[in-house]
């Protein structure tokens, strides 16, 4: 565990809403810790106080107690008999839900398969020790509690003021508008969906470096870069293949970051991995001509009309490069002639209008990747600032659009 704390005891490890706390103190707050009674797993339910979470995560790991972050102390109770062995964190995926009163899905991992990765991301991104790297939302997230614990590995300074940070760790949403912030940190990690080319510009424009990086809860890092196209690399240490599979190329990892499986109140599940130990998560890339590949998002996402299979994710993207747009997410409806129609659901900037945007798209998508039914409104989200797609999909497919809802019109005038 020491290896997860790594600054000098008078050196600042976190500063979170006015508390700061120093190495020193935090090693003797991890030491005092009082963790439930037993041997079995420790549960950190959401919303705990960001530096509560450090300290219990981390007095888990020195006493050899898995810790489930996001789980409450009843489903932590529930879930530790069956946790895969070798468990030492269990983690929520961005999208994970439960029933009220049932445990989430939990990816259960070693502290390994994450400290192992910290060296090369500190040098893709320039990470020294005493820079101080924000995070932009809550840690009960993975990619914000690593980004936390990564930070203390380096002997940095964890905080959630981005304001004067030297580094962030964001989602292109949350992205979007810390590049207006007037002292925005010089670097930026970015994860979660793609990258559009108008941020990217937008952050040129400001003079922060963007890292990019693909990866899941169950795979950890695969692909990285500053790709202007988005193409992206493997990670150093990740071995990565394209296969073929129902709607594009898979993205298949091996590496030492893997998680070891998943588990939820039905039992555990091993990381699905082929006999060479690539695993998937389903996403899907394409190999780019001038090396690197793209990521072109979940293959559960991709979208079958007229005969074609469109990846949401590449659509949307496309969307939201669009003037007008601040955000975009499309999904697909059942169709009795098409089996299948697009539907896009964009935030707009003020100003804009649905038929300005429409029109605009017949300029970056195909005939078949254009939206058939368009809607305007404030895209739900998770917690990490990913769009919500199954609030989004359970409100249009449902019939009642709901506040923001515009009725369903094709601005182009066709039917829809």
């Amino acid at each position: 565990m020491s290896d997860w704390l790594r600054g000098r005891a008078d050196d600042v490890a976190l500063a979170f809403g006015g508390d700061v706390v120093r190495y020193g103190e935090l090693s003797r707050a991890v030491d005092a810790a009082a963790l439930p009674p037993g041997a079995g797993a420790v549960g950190c339910r959401v919303g705990t106080d960001p530096v509560d979470l450090v300290v219990t995560v981390l007095a888990g790991l020195r006493r050899g107690r898995p810790v489930l972050v996001g789980a409450d102390r009843a489903a932590a109770d529930r879930l530790s008999p069956l946790l895969p062995e070798g468990t030492e964190l269990g983690l929520t995926t961005s999208g994970s839900t439960a029933p009220p009163g049932a445990a989430p899905r939990m990816v259960a991992r070693t502290s390994a398969s994450w400290l192992d990765s910290a060296a090369p991301l500190a040098e893709l991104a320039g990470l020294e020790a005493r820079d101080r790297v924000a995070v932009s939302g809550p840690l009960h997230v993975s990619m914000h509690l690593y980004a936390v614990l990564h930070a203390l590995s380096l002997g940095a300074t964890a905080t959630d003021r981005v304001q004067g940070a030297a580094v962030v760790h964001a989602t292109p949403t949350r992205l979007t508008r810390i590049v207006e912030e007037p002292d925005a940190p010089r670097t930026a990690i970015v994860a979660g969906a793609a990258t559009g080319a108008a941020l990217r510009g937008r952050a040129a424009d400001r003079g922060i470096r963007l890292v990019e990086y693909y990866g899941a809860a169950e795979l950890s890092f695969v692909l990285a870069g500053e790709g202007a196209v988005g193409a992206l690399e493997a990670f150093p240490g990740v071995e990565v293949e394209l296969r073929p599979a129902p709607g594009g190329d898979r993205i298949c990892a091996r590496s030492p970051f893997l998680a070891l499986g998943t588990v939820d109140e039905t039992g555990a599940t091993d990381l699905e991995r082929d006999e060479r130990g690539f695993a998937t998560v389903g996403d899907l890339g394409e190999r780019m001509a001038g090396g690197g590949i793209r990521v072109l998002g979940r293959g559960d996402a991709a979208i079958t009309t007229a005969g074609a299979t469109v990846p949401a994710e590449q659509v949307e993207a496309r969307l939201a490069a669009l003037p007008g747009v601040a955000a975009a997410a499309v999904l697909g409806e059942p169709h009795d002639l098409l089996g299948q129609r697009i539907v896009a659901v964009v935030e707009l900037d003020a100003g804009a209008t649905l038929e300005q945007v429409a029109a605009a798209a017949r300029g970056v998508l195909s005939a078949v990747e254009l939206p058939r039914r368009w809607y305007a409104r404030p895209l739900p989200r998770t917690a990490s600032g990913k769009v919500a797609r199954a609030a989004l999909r359970d409100a249009v497919l449902s019939g009642e659009p709901g506040p923001g809802f515009p009725a369903a019109h094709a601005p182009d005038g066709t039917a829809a």
